[in-house]
């Protein structure tokens, strides 16, 4: 014990020593031997099961020094350059939006293609050079970049570059008489997707140690690449359905929705307006993968020069008997939404008053159904979570931390257009049915998301049950070593254990939380799909754009609903782990 305090001590006194060198590359091999030494305290014999438990607690405290002599100007420096891209990104779309003479779209997409190369060039680098570097990434954060978030990210980004393709014909139709740059722009982004995709697939665990102040800097590149590319396309799709002067409220906006060719610039083949249709629905796609990408960039940010221990996740297989009720309740709840949808979709877009407000009826209706039965089930999570004794997780976890914030963070979007829609209709007295329905979806939506936001995060602060049942061996065979004849029985249990990943049957608790993880995940993809692919009923019910009026209530709508339209995603892949760990 005492031969490890000196190592321990001399590591410490090493690195808070130690000058800063200039040249970055030469400073980290310090930074390995360091690392190299706690490698090996963990592998000292042990005489007891207190000591391997407090060799464990000294390399968390040494982990938490050198992490703390990582962070040094390399941690500023990227932080400025994602600022100051963010800045600049934002008002030039900003600008683009609004001002089509002095500042147009060919300079938006400029500058978006001078970001998407030095973004491309960096990943390449990073790629090829930094990977490959001897001791470069001697730790891998098991937690960052799982495979069903990754094959998210592969599955929104095929579908993104077919967008790009989609749009690379449209454009080649106006060649003739428009910029160029609007050919090269998709070219270029269709290029960085599958350059991105294969960087973040591959790398997306690492926990970099050398050339680590360029890393950094090279990970805010792409972290800001990604948010200005997500901006540029939630303005260029929001436009694209609210681009109106003076909006005849009693007239739906989807009629009024902007073309990409002017009067005098005509296509020079029949088969633009297929290829503007086609494009324009798979906008949620390219969105949900740049917000994918940036989550997955900044996971790779805060994990570099981080040291983790090897806890590789046990895989964890789907067993129908495990769940029944959640999923076919789900299923049946995203058929109703899909139909209803389709129904809202093309009712909407009549002249006829009654149709359109007989598809604003179903709508109403089912959305409230889908968030009555959401509160009811997520309550009942919550009510297990109170009954459940496992313990909080207090282990520092980026990847986590990351979830949770963007989870609240995104959910602030829906929360805002529900009170402010809660604030017009009972202003106005909700008169009409259609008024108190609207009223209603509002309420139940706060409820909900407060709720949900509440299981999920308890769900992720959960220690997994599999880790539960591990530790509690570990004490039975501690306790084991004082009483020999239970040593027999606890041997055949260890083997019965690493045998199978899980019980022969679920206790109540674990199957009642399995069926919540499974309906909300279901119930979350139809409340994804519905607003995603055209569904407005902020702009097709009157309510709110003649109490705010038609320039803010639009300004509320286009800041809010983005976000809500990733929460619902985002909570797709928590409400997984959750079931993961239940």
């Amino acid at each position: 014990m005492r031969t490890v305090a000196q190592q321990m001590f001399r590591t410490c006194d090493t690195l808070f020593s130690r000058k800063m060198s200039t040249d970055v590359v030469e400073a980290r091999p310090s930074n390995i031997e360091t690392a190299a030494q706690m490698d090996n305290i963990l592998r000292l014999p042990s005489s007891s099961q207190t000591f391997n438990v407090e060799a464990r607690g000294s390399l968390h405290h040494v982990g938490a020094v050198m992490e703390r002599a990582h962070h040094g100007g390399g941690w500023l420096l990227s932080g400025i350059i994602c600022i100051n891209i963010l800045i600049l990104g934002c008002a030039l779309v900003s600008g683009s939006a609004f001002n089509s003479v002095a500042i147009t779209s060919v300079h938006r997409q400029i500058f978006l293609i001078i970001l998407l190369l030095l973004t491309m060039l960096w990943m390449l680098f990073y790629t090829v050079v930094t990977s490959k570097k001897d001791q470069a990434v001697l730790f891998k954060d098991s937690h960052a970049g799982p495979v069903w978030l990754r094959g998210g990210l592969l599955l929104f980004g095929f579908l993104g570059l077919l967008m790009d393709i989609f749009k690379i014909a449209t454009y080649v139709g106006y060649l003739h008489c428009d910029s160029a740059v609007k050919v090269a722009f998709p070219v270029v982004q269709a290029v960085f997707l599958i350059v991105q995709t294969y960087f973040l697939w591959f790398h997306a665990k690492d926990c970099v140690q050398r050339h680590t102040n360029f890393t950094r800097c090279g990970l805010t590149l792409l972290l800001s690449t990604n948010l200005v590319v997500w901006m540029a396309t939630v303005t260029e799709e929001s436009i694209h359905q609210t681009d109106i002067s003076d909006l005849n409220v009693n007239i739906s906006h989807k009629l009024y929705r902007a073309s990409y060719g002017s009067v005098k610039c005509q296509c020079s083949h029949s088969a633009c307006d297929t290829f503007k249709d086609a494009f324009y629905y798979l906008y949620p796609f390219n969105i949900e993968y740049s917000l994918f990408a940036s989550a997955m960039a900044y996971v790779m940010w805060k994990n570099i020069g981080r040291v983790v221990e090897d806890h590789r996740r046990q895989s964890v297989k789907f067993y129908p008997k495990d769940v029944c009720v959640g999923p076919v309740v789900g299923i049946l709840l995203v058929v109703a939404g899909l139909v209803t949808f389709v129904v809202y979709e093309v009712d909407i877009l009549t002249e006829d008053e009654k149709n359109r407000n007989r598809a604003l009826l179903i709508h109403f209706i089912m959305n409230i159904v889908i968030v009555s039965l959401m509160c009811l089930s997520t309550t009942t999570g919550c009510i297990v979570f109170r009954l459940d004794h496992r313990e909080h997780v207090s282990e520092k976890n980026p990847t986590r931390s990351m979830d949770v914030g963007l989870l609240v963070g995104a959910s602030m979007g829906q929360i805002l257009i529900s009170y402010f829609t809660i604030v017009a209709a009972v202003a106005t007295g909700a008169r009409g049915y259609l008024s108190a329905l609207n009223l209603s979806w509002a309420v139940l939506t706060v409820l909900q998301l407060g709720l949900q936001n509440y299981f999920i995060v308890e769900g992720l602060h959960r220690e997994p049950f599999h880790e539960a049942q591990e530790a509690a061996l570990h004490t039975n065979a501690h306790a084991s070593r004082e009483r020999p004849e239970t040593s027999v029985a606890l041997g055949g249990q260890k083997f019965k254990y690493s045998m199978t990943s899980r019980p022969e049957k679920l206790s109540w608790k674990r199957r009642v939380l399995k069926e919540v993880c499974v309906f909300l995940l279901l119930a979350n993809v139809i409340l994804w799909i519905m607003p995603a692919f055209g569904a407005r009923p902020q702009f097709d019910h009157p309510i709110e754009i003649k109490f705010y009026k038609f320039t803010m209530w639009t300004a509320i709508v286009n800041i809010g609903l983005p976000f809500g339209i990733f929460y619902r995603m985002h909570s797709v892949a928590s409400l997984f782990e959750v079931y993961l760990s239940s």
